[in-house]
């Protein structure tokens, strides 16, 4: 640390121009993310992926989809009505765009009396789709009643609500965040320098990963997760660097203080960053395309504001000096340890009940979670407001009712299917799938061809006309040596029955290849993923946080009561939001809790944290190393850094909680839930249970087996 505060000292002025010359250039980038942005991150490489690919390129099943929803206006008669869908239907065919057009003219099963939908069949993928979804809803705009949806209009629009929603976020929490700047540090250019700092390390993360998005598929809502991580950890690293130096730069010179304040909390900073790296990079190991781009996109953000705290933020204070103090607008209170020292002696008289009160809370916030329902995100991600998500739900609510969901099934037969012993093959396999409740009907090649018998259908087949008229119930399910069997059930996708169906399926031994799609499957998929691999991404978090903890602290006591303390903090946090979302409260209305809520502020809480308790724990360990009293020591450490961490905690309070005024679903719930989880654990386990379990443990606090105490420098 000591050769990079002498370079920063030496190179301020070229590593400001530097820095200037990446902002430009990134920036340059960085507006071109969003629209490299597709999805919603829920893919996982599986059976699913590969049914699909097959579905799309064996049974010409479109890449794409758009539902073009007609309503039948009060004055307009039946025959206007249809007229209004033939004309806009003829109108979009001549746009020589879509590969087949289901039209309610020739449908019955997609019309009602009042209101019809068409499905535009489109080879294009979800990425490439952005034209000609502006294209379709021009004809649509020229029309009265007329509204496209479908899942490529609601996936941009989610991008644009996300954006909407960054916006909205920035207005809200940077003013907010200013504010809380403002008495913490008392001057104008003190309080800025954390957000400078903060703007550049998102402009130049959107910048870097733009390239990323050229390589792999990058999900929409990173949008808004990447600056919520980032901008809250910039101002955060930045708060406690500038609190040191401005204590520093009054007792030394601006270049000693520097490199002080470098040594010190610098190291706090890379210690921060290193834990919230662990619980980022313990997201990798789940194989699903939401959790690697936040985790690849936290990371980003995350190496940038330890850069920008660690190099550009010394290189302005240095050009700055003592102009740091220049335009005090709230005269802060130089020495507020007086009244913490007080409260951190009046927790401490009482340490088994303030420990019970404590519990409780944490306890009685715990109940809802056993009630947690998740659910993957889908149209209701999107604002209720948003014309794609309601004609979307007209469609759902009124034409897909009978047949709740579908499981594709391919089989692969080396000899094929339209022969005697295929024929029977293909029977066995639709009556086997049958057997099941949950199956209300599967359509095959039988149905289709009206001949139930595989012995008829056998002998027809046979004569060169038969086989000729039987083409067209042919082509839809036998492709060569590929056999496709959709299978309807009487169950959601997203039900434990169908995802149990799809499971049991695919673990069956089956006497041809056969692999499952749908979204039934999907869902089983993602779940199983998730299940799968949670205890091994937590292990990796609290095994390392544990390690890196003891060797900081050197105590086996003090890792295990933060690690203890987080998870009862995190889970307190989850039955709030059951609480909250769930059951509906604030007047929000009843929804599920999104899948990936608990494994993102999991990973990503629990890593913050920890930046908080290794400033405060090393202070104490500090004043204990000087006196050997574990009652003063944990006084005057909660003392010295209580004022820092609550400033500290508010921001990032404010900047995460900012999202819930947000209309994405999900990121509301990662906005609140991170903010949740740091109030508690900046006032409940902080400044409750922290020191009165410090008390409680006394000098067992630093127990160590594995060598002696040993002096080091304050983080």
């Amino acid at each position: 640390m000591n050769n990079l505060a002498s370079f920063i000292v030496r190179t301020h002025k070229w590593l400001l121009a530097l820095w200037l010359i990446i902002f430009i250039v990134m920036g340059y980038f960085a507006i071109q993310l969003p629209s490299l942005l597709e999805g919603d991150g829920f893919r996982t490489d599986g059976e699913y992926e590969q049914v699909q690919k097959e579905l799309n390129k064996t049974f010409s099943f479109p890449e794409s989809t758009l539902l073009l929803l007609f309503e039948k206006q009060a004055s307009k008669s039946n025959e206007d009505f249809r007229t209004t869908i033939d004309e806009t239907l003829t109108t979009i065919e001549n746009q020589n765009t879509t590969t087949k057009i289901q039209s309610p003219l020739t449908d019955e099963t997609l019309m009602k009396p009042d209101m019809a939908y068409a499905v535009l069949h489109y080879d294009e993928k979800l990425e490439d789709m952005s034209d000609i979804i502006k294209d379709v809803k021009k004809v649509a705009d020229d029309q009265t009643g007329v509204t496209v949806t479908g899942s490529p209009v609601l996936s941009e629009d989610i991008n644009k609500a996300s954006q909407d929603d960054l916006k909205r976020a920035e207005l809200i929490g940077l003013p907010v965040a200013l504010l809380v700047l403002l008495f913490a540090f008392g001057t104008v250019v003190a309080s800025m320098l954390p957000l400078v700092v903060g703007a550049i390390t998102i402009i130049i993360g959107f910048g870097l990963l733009t390239f990323i998005g050229q390589e792999i598929k990058l999900s929409i809502f990173i949008l808004n997760i990447a600056p919520m991580i980032g901008l809250a950890l910039s101002i955060d690293f930045s708060l406690l660097f500038i609190n040191r130096y401005k204590e520093e730069i009054e007792k030394q010179s601006k270049a000693e203080a520097l490199i002080t304040t470098i040594q010190t909390a610098g190291r706090s900073i890379i210690f921060s960053a290193v834990c919230v790296f662990i619980g980022l990079g313990a997201m990798l190991v789940i194989e699903i395309d939401i959790f690697k781009n936040v985790a690849i996109g936290g990371m980003v953000v995350i190496a940038i504001a330890v850069l920008g705290s660690l190099t550009l933020l010394p290189a302005m204070l240095y050009v700055l000096g003592d102009r740091i103090h220049k335009w005090r607008i709230v005269r802060t209170d130089r020495d507020s340890r007086a009244r913490w020292r007080t409260f951190a002696g009046a927790v401490m008289k009482r340490p088994v009940f303030i420990t019970l009160v404590a519990m409780a809370i944490l306890v009685t916030g715990m109940l809802p979670v056993q009630h947690m329902r998740l659910a993957i995100p889908t149209t209701d991600s999107l604002p209720k407001h948003f014309e794609s998500r309601i004609a979307y739900e007209k469609i759902e609510e009124t034409f897909m009712q009978e047949n709740k969901s579908t499981i594709y099934a391919i089989a692969e037969r080396p000899d094929g299917w339209l022969n005697k012993a295929g024929l029977e093959e293909m029977k066995k396999l639709q009556d086997t799938l049958k057997r099941e409740k949950e199956v209300t009907d599967i359509d095959t090649l039988f149905a289709a061809s009206q001949i139930d018998d595989p012995t008829q259908l056998a002998a027809a087949l046979e004569q060169p006309q038969m086989h000729q008229q039987l083409e067209p119930a042919i082509e839809p399910f036998v492709q060569e040596e590929k056999l496709l069997i959709p299978v309807h059930l009487n169950v959601e996708a997203s039900s434990k029955k169908a995802q149990s169906l799809a499971r049991t399926w695919s673990e069956k031994e089956w006497p041809v290849d056969i692999e499952f799609g749908g979204q039934p499957k999907f869902n089983q998929e993602i779940y199983d993923e998730i299940y799968d691999k949670i205890g091994l991404a937590v292990a990796i978090i609290l095994i390392s946080t544990f390690i890196i903890l003891m060797l900081a602290f050197r105590s086996i006591i003090i890792p295990l009561k933060a690690i203890m303390m987080n998870v009862v903090g995190l889970t307190s946090t989850f039955g709030i939001l059951v609480w909250i979302f769930q059951e509906g409260h604030f007047g929000l209305p009843e929804m599920d809790i999104s899948l990936v809520l608990p494994v993102l502020v999991f990973s990503l809480v629990f890593g913050l944290s920890m930046d908080y308790e290794v400033f405060l724990i090393s202070r104490i360990r500090e004043f204990y190393l000087k006196t050997g009293d574990n009652t003063a020591a944990t006084v005057e450490g909660l003392a010295n850094t209580s004022k820092v961490i609550t400033a500290a905690a508010l921001i990032m309070i404010v900047i995460t909680g900012a999202f819930a005024f947000t209309g994405v679903t999900p990121v509301k719930q990662i906005g609140i839930g991170i903010a949740i989880a740091i109030a508690i654990d900046a006032t409940i386990i902080r400044l409750l249970l922290v020191p009165s379990l410090m008390k409680l443990l006394g000098d067992w606090n630093w127990w160590y087996p594995f060598g002696g105490k040993r002096k080091e420098k304050s983080l």
